[in-house]
């Protein structure tokens, strides 16, 4: 496929979300390492809980890439940045008030980072804002991390200017502060921003209103080239989510959704991705191109509603909390690895 205005938007997303990724790693091994230094009981619990969230919202993040479906490596300059704070943080030339000063820092980029991409997906298209929508979550616990840091400077700056404690009234203050952030981001934020990880029908769920909303920016569209653009998008979405399903999901739950139902969910995919196949031949330009894409859409629409009623229903009465979670766990890698596969754009008949 040529290169569009879009491709070029989308795949500096993808560059802002692997820089994210990768000092989202970096918040986790500095926090490990101030557990380590730290001396103070209250911090050292605070310290422990946002590496609990941070390793929490790591797997947001992995979400997030796949679901975007465009995977990048972080900028050259993110990468040298990240190693060069690395060796700051495990060496002894700064304090460790300095170590928690640069954190903050670093978590104010990171926040900042979140809600520039949070912007451009709204100017990008309606299935970008469907794929980053977990970001939310990150972004606000990192604003609320923000928060807590600048507690910890008070406590930890007071202390090495002067051997006094500074005054216990700090906490309150920052709790307040996080609170009043959480009342502007909204309910919404914080009522998603739970400590378990997505589960196999959460990460279903997040790819089947993606290629939906898809499916309506393509039918709206008389756009050659956008049209093209968005049955890219479609073609290799439902490829990855198709193979990653079929890899992953269909052989864990056959035991206990039936070997009837199994099958016809393969045999509705063998469907869907000969109809791609045909469909990528299409000029889209052609009076059938629309035609055959509707037909795409409702097999595609018939096959959800399967999977989101009796697959669903299936899982939640035969797997636990933890084995649903494990199992979103394995999709999301198989998924990115098909992904990878796939790589850059693809052909229709316009471009054959």
């Amino acid at each position: 496929m040529v290169s569009t205005l879009d491709d070029t938007k989308r795949n500096a997303i993808a560059v802002k979300l692997a820089n994210m990724k990768l000092m989202q790693q970096l918040f986790i091994e500095n926090e490990q390492l101030f557990l380590k230094e730290s001396t103070d009981a209250e911090v050292s619990d605070r310290i422990r809980k946002m590496l609990e969230d941070d390793q929490k919202n790591q797997g947001v993040l992995e979400t997030v890439v796949v679901q975007y479906g465009i995977q990048q490596q972080p900028a050259q300059i993110v990468q040298e940045m990240s190693k060069k704070i690395r060796e700051l943080m495990q060496g002894s030339e700064l304090s460790f008030y300095e170590k928690i000063f640069q954190h903050e820092l670093l978590k104010h980029q990171q926040v900042m980072s979140g809600l520039t991409i949070h912007k451009a997906a709204q100017k990008v298209g309606a299935d970008v804002m469907a794929a980053i929508s977990p970001l939310n979550t990150v972004n606000f616990e990192n604003r609320a991390h923000q928060e807590q840091l600048k507690g910890f400077l008070e406590v930890l700056g007071v202390r090495e200017l002067t051997g006094q404690d500074a005054d216990h009234g700090i906490w309150g203050r920052v709790q307040d502060a996080i609170a009043a952030f959480s009342g502007v981001v909204g309910s919404a934020v914080t009522q998603s921003s739970d400590k378990q990880d997505m589960n196999i029908q959460d990460v279903i769920r997040m790819d089947h209103n993606k290629v939906n909303i898809l499916f309506t920016e393509l039918l709206q569209s008389n756009d050659p080239k956008k049209i093209q653009e968005y049955f890219g998008q479609i073609y290799k979405d439902l490829t990855a989510h198709s193979e990653a399903e079929e890899e992953i999901v269909y052989p864990r739950v056959r035991s206990f959704y039936g070997e009837a139902d199994t099958q016809e969910l393969f045999d509705e995919q063998a469907q869907m991705k000969r109809l791609l196949e045909e469909i990528r031949a299409i000029n889209p330009s052609a009076p059938e191109f629309k035609d055959r894409v509707r037909n795409l859409m409702d097999i595609v629409g018939d096959h959800i509603r399967q999977e989101e009623s009796t697959m669903f229903a299936s899982i939640r009465n035969n797997l636990s909390s933890t084995q649903t979670e494990e199992i979103a766990t394995q999709f999301k890698a198989a998924k990115s690895r098909i992904q990878a596969k796939l790589g850059g754009g693809t052909k229709t008949g316009a471009n054959v």
